[in-house]
């Protein structure tokens, strides 16, 4: 879409905004607020309010640049007392300490339900002489953002705050009313547009994926040959298997089952060496050798028995990624597993990959769901001993590994060519908003009725 610029152009005197149409203005941010308000961190339950409960709202609640009003917790009966500052339409929810990426991130109310209230970690904004979507937009802008990051440089990398007094005396761009209406309605319309196209591309990949895991399951549980003779597995929920193959448990096709050592976290530094944890394993049966931590062993009786080796496998037994699994077909140099992960020896009856492949599929999954039925937290080595196992002969179980390398291959460029296209209209998304609310294109009258009806 080609979108003019505006007839006349000045310096705005400011040198990393640069030029501004003639008849707008660079004013401080506090000439479009009429309050800023925080509220009180109360004890709370980890879930949202139900009709009638009170909620504070978690600062997740403007992770999107959206505000999410169901992002809120409980308030628990002694401190409701203590709630204030209740949420209000047209109010401006902004984070005034997070991350690096997420201090600032702001959200318009647009509906909220009641008794929804603020914690001490936002602001509320009531905005004044404006068009609050337009403000909105304006937070998700370059121009914003290079404010917050300005702000905040200097502070913690983990976690920094922005004071009232920074965010008032941002560089606002200030114009008529009518005009703020007229490009909010046009990123309304365009931003529209492209959301729907990045949704179009996520069910995309969610198909693909759900495409991916249909192939796994059925070439590790039915095999490559549609003809073969088959028999019961024994697994109710699968049915049949090759009648050549053999229904086995991972304890009879592993000559190692160990999980990782107790007491070494406070050896973790920045020498010595690998330390495999949950979060180095990735979604693609691979391990990040690259980015893991280091220990220091310290000659620890404990380091034979959990060193990696090529070929083992690894399975998340505990946390937020129980039942990932990962193979270390090339371990670099020394590593170890912490105490979060099973390390698997495959006996020579399989190789490998196939077993990897079989843990994530399916069949391993759903054994790996069951076993934490209920109250259970985590998977014990007895769960990871006991998961199923159908086993070809090797020959086959090779045929298969290299069936899947291409089919996933096929699969994953799709994958990647639709991840690429959403980073690209993200940014093309990101561009049009910072254009629009700089004065870069002029969108007046490019919707009908916008700007005459201010």
């Amino acid at each position: 879409m080609s979108v003019p610029a505006y007839p006349a152009y000045k310096d705005s005197g400011v040198e990393w905004i640069g030029m501004i149409p003639e008849h707008w203005e660079i004013r401080p941010f506090k000439a479009v607020v009429g309050a800023i308000e925080s509220g009180t961190s109360v004890n709370s339950e980890d879930r949202p309010a139900s009709l009638g409960e009170l909620g504070v709202l978690k600062t997740s609640c403007v992770y999107t640049g959206e505000f999410d009003s169901e992002q809120n917790k409980v308030v628990v009966s002694d401190e409701l007392e203590r709630v204030s500052c209740p949420i209000r339409k047209n109010s401006l929810i902004v984070s005034r300490m997070n991350t690096p990426d997420l201090v600032g991130a702001a959200g318009l109310v647009r509906e909220c339900k009641k008794g929804i209230f603020l914690p001490d970690r936002l602001w509320q904004l009531t905005l004044k002489d404006c068009y609050p979507p337009f403000v909105h937009y304006w937070t998700h802008s370059a121009t914003y953002r290079g404010q917050v990051k300005l702000a905040c440089s200097g502070a913690s990398s983990s976690m920094q705050n922005l004071s009232q007094g920074q965010l008032l005396s941002f560089d606002f761009l200030y114009m008529p009313v009518a005009e703020h209406r007229a490009i909010a309605a046009f990123l309304d319309q365009e931003t529209g547009k492209i959301d729907a196209l990045v949704a179009e591309q996520e069910r995309l990949m969610a198909l693909l994926k759900e495409k991916r895991q249909a192939v796994i399951s059925h070439a590790v549980t039915k095999g490559l040959d549609a003809n073969a003779p088959m028999k019961r597995s024994g697994v109710e929920w699968l049915g049949d298997v090759p009648a050549h193959w053999e229904v086995r448990r991972v304890k009879t096709v592993s000559t190692f089952i160990t999980s990782g050592p107790r007491g070494w976290s406070d050896r973790v530094g920045e020498e010595g060496s690998l330390f495999i944890q949950s979060g180095d394993l990735d979604d693609a049966l691979e391990v990040d050798f690259a980015g893991a931590k280091r220990v220091q062993t310290n000659g620890d009786a404990e380091a034979p028995r959990t060193q990696l080796y090529n070929g083992d496998v690894v399975v998340c037994i505990t946390g937020a990624k129980t039942g990932n699994v990962a193979l270390c077909a090339v371990v670099p140099e020394a590593a170890y597993i912490n105490q979060h992960l099973c390390l698997i020896r495959p006996a020579n009856n399989i190789l490998p990959k196939f077993l990897g492949i079989l843990l994530k599929s399916k069949l391993g999954q759903n054994h790996f769901e069951i076993s934490q039925y209920g109250l259970k937290q985590g998977l014990s080595l007895e769960d990871v001993r006991d998961a199923p196992v159908f086993l070809p002969p090797i020959a086959e179980q090779l045929a298969i590994v290299s069936y899947l390398h291409a089919q996933t291959s096929k699969l994953d460029t799709l994958n990647s060519e639709a991840e690429r296209a959403i980073t690209l209209l993200k940014e093309r998304r990101a561009a049009l908003i910072s254009a629009a609310v700089t004065g870069k294109i002029d969108v007046r009258g490019l919707v009908p009725g916008v700007q005459e009806a201010a």
